[in-house]
């Protein structure tokens, strides 16, 4: 056969005496075929000059485009880069494979407000966090599948982990030791942009509106349970989980008088637990003796460093299969929460 033209999914068929069906198969749902035969047919189709089925005909006589896109809450960059985001891009890709589907990945953060255009072409979609702007979910087309992640759509399947359990576990752990002075940092916790020391005029975010309220409710429980008012703790709030924006608000923590400066911080995650010990360090406080430190997720830094870090491990990469396979119908679209395992480290033992 002359591959001087692109020849059509048909007549690769014909050539190598099999249906067409399996010719798509190969391309779009490996799951369908052996091994070997999907290789005899991508093999042939290379030699052929066959690049695969036609998504834009595929979609127009299918009604589906085989793209399942994913809302995130934040910029590409930063979800790129966050250990606990790209785990959880991964779990998804990972499914999406396997299933001959592509991944869309879509930002809240440079959206305007409106979901782009790009966004109607997907067959589903996965909601990873609470949106900056409410508009955005409402442009979601009611008639395809959606699952949010670490957050809740009324009437859509969600994906979670324990926060609160896990939280409480975590300090009643922490508390065992009984802290001269204990401090919470926080997660994007607040109404209003609060980059340090929270004070009296900020408003908290509520537990439907972000896993971190979540995670502060069950501090809280642990240190009313120790008989210490968590009305009187000190609390500071990060605005983004990375080490310059952390850094700020950690530095002033630290260099408070020692009289002041708590010996015992809880933090929402493992890059604010890290940002301390590595900042700690610089100035000579000793972990644990002068601080003890606390972190949420369970990366992979946090327990290759030494100190290692006392932390509960979330499995990001299976809560990212769970919403992939239940946007493709191939589990039930249903709330579903994750267990998670505290890790004790040398950061707090």
């Amino acid at each position: 056969m002359s591959s001087s033209r692109r020849i059509t999914l048909k007549e690769l068929a014909q050539h190598l005496g099999v249906s067409t069906a399996s010719v798509s198969n190969a391309f779009n749902r490996p799951d369908q075929l052996s091994q070997d035969l999907r290789e005899r047919i991508l093999t042939e189709a290379r030699q052929l000059g066959y690049r695969g089925p036609d998504a834009k005909a595929r979609s127009l006589r299918t009604g589906r485009s085989q793209i399942v896109a994913v809302l995130l809450a934040e910029s590409l960059t930063y979800s790129l880069n966050d250990a606990v985001a790209s785990e959880l891009l991964s779990g998804i890709a990972e499914v999406l494979d396997a299933h001959g589907h592509t991944l869309l990945l879509l930002s809240g953060r440079q959206a305007n407000d409106r979901m782009p255009g790009s966004a109607s072409i997907a067959d589903g979609f996965i909601v990873y966090g609470l949106m900056p702007s409410p508009s955005l979910l409402g442009d979601l087309p009611s008639q395809r599948p959606q699952v949010a992640v670490d957050f809740d759509i009324s009437g859509q399947a969600s994906v979670h982990v324990d926060n609160a359990p896990a939280a409480h576990a975590i300090a009643c752990h922490a508390l065992r030791s009984p802290p001269r002075r204990a401090g919470i940092i926080n997660l994007r916790l607040t109404e209003q942009a609060c980059n340090g020391r929270i004070g009296d005029d900020q408003t908290l975010l509520s537990a439907d509106q972000t896993i971190t309220r979540a995670r502060l409710d069950g501090f809280f429980q642990a240190f009313a349970e120790h008989d210490i008012d968590p009305a009187r703790l000190p609390m500071w709030n990060i605005e983004e989980n990375t080490f310059d924006v952390c850094t700020p608000v950690i530095e002033a923590i630290l260099d408070l008088p020692d009289e002041e400066r708590p010996d015992l911080l809880l933090c929402m995650s493992d890059r604010i637990a890290l940002t301390v010990l590595t900042l700690a360090e610089r100035r000579g406080i000793r972990i644990p003796e002068d601080l003890r430190i606390t972190g949420f997720d369970g990366i992979a830094e946090g327990q290759y460093r030494s100190p290692r870090l006392t932390t509960v491990r979330q499995d990001s990469v299976e809560k990212g299969r769970i919403a992939a396979r239940m946007v493709l119908g191939l589990e039930p679209a249903s709330p579903r929460l994750l267990a998670t395992e505290l890790l004790i480290g040398e950061s707090c033992p």
